[in-house]
């Protein structure tokens, strides 16, 4: 009769490894890198003042601003603040949007991988032991919540087409008259790049992947939906390139709005 071997699991402790490379280090830049971001993008919603830029007729607005139900720039819906929001609560018009973008980061596929890891260790890296004995997934709350990624997507696309019309309002400057011309400024590039860059990130989204054509079992015999698909699968090739690249820009464009709008930077520009 044939002897077989049997290799059992190995057990660790937390951080216990075998691995001799610098297994912390990605876990370690994505703590440092995802947890500035979060302070940052934090205090910049609870500001509600410097969030956009007209002092030369531009016509730029924070990305973490947009869009602008109610508010007091020019681009706000309803101008004023609500009567109905709370007198011990800062009123911010970032307050009332930003729940859509974070929420569809917080539960993106590569965002889970990375700040599961990074903030939970769960595991710090691969083949690398965690502080904990027990398995539950994502099948129990609260990360059960992470099923709602594809519908988060739809409000994600939604957010998209807000930034790029106000990436078109960024080339559009106002006179001293109260007219209309054609202008580019550096402001005008970076509100441009960053719909590029968060579009990107958007449109690679594994769950709009499936969306395109995980329901049809022959791409082949539909060649505009195999070509979507194709679209989709190129920009979800390079998803986290796309990830971490549109989470520094748009933190950046905001930077850059609020430190023009505080005449901290100048705007150069020209208008025709």
């Amino acid at each position: 009769m044939a002897e077989g071997k049997v290799s059992l699991p190995v057990v660790r402790g937390a951080g216990e490894t075998s691995r001799t490379d610098l297994w912390w280090l990605e876990p370690l830049v994505v703590f440092v890198v995802f947890a500035s971001f979060v302070v940052y993008a934090t205090w910049a919603a609870f500001q509600g003042n410097h969030y956009y830029l007209d002092k030369q007729g531009q016509n730029y607005l924070s990305p973490f601003y947009s869009p602008e139900i109610i508010g007091n720039s020019p681009h706000a819906w309803i101008r004023g603040k609500p009567d109905w929001w709370p007198g011990w609560l800062v009123f911010s018009p970032a307050l009332l949007i930003l729940g859509g973008p974070v929420g569809f980061r917080m539960t993106c596929y590569y965002y889970r991988g990375a700040y599961y890891k990074a903030f939970w260790a769960d595991p710090p890296n691969c083949a690398v032991g965690e502080p904990r004995g027990s398995y539950l997934g994502e099948n129990t709350w609260p990360l059960l919540i992470q099923n709602i990624h594809r519908y988060f997507l739809y409000i994600a696309l939604i957010f998209i087409a807000f930034l790029a019309w106000d990436a078109i309002q960024a080339f559009i400057f106002t006179n001293a008259a109260g007219n209309k011309r054609f202008g580019i400024g550096v402001g005008s590039f970076v509100l441009t790049l960053n719909v590029i860059l968060l579009g990107g990130y958007t449109l690679g989204c594994h769950s709009l992947r499936h969306l395109v054509g995980g329901g049809c079992d022959e791409l082949g015999k539909s060649p505009t939906q195999k070509s979507v698909y194709d679209c989709v699968s190129c920009l979800n090739e390079y998803h986290m390139v796309w990830a971490w690249c549109s989470l520094f820009w748009v933190g950046f464009s905001d930077i850059y709005v609020r430190l023009c709008s505080m005449g901290i930077w100048t705007d150069f520009h020209f208008v025709f």
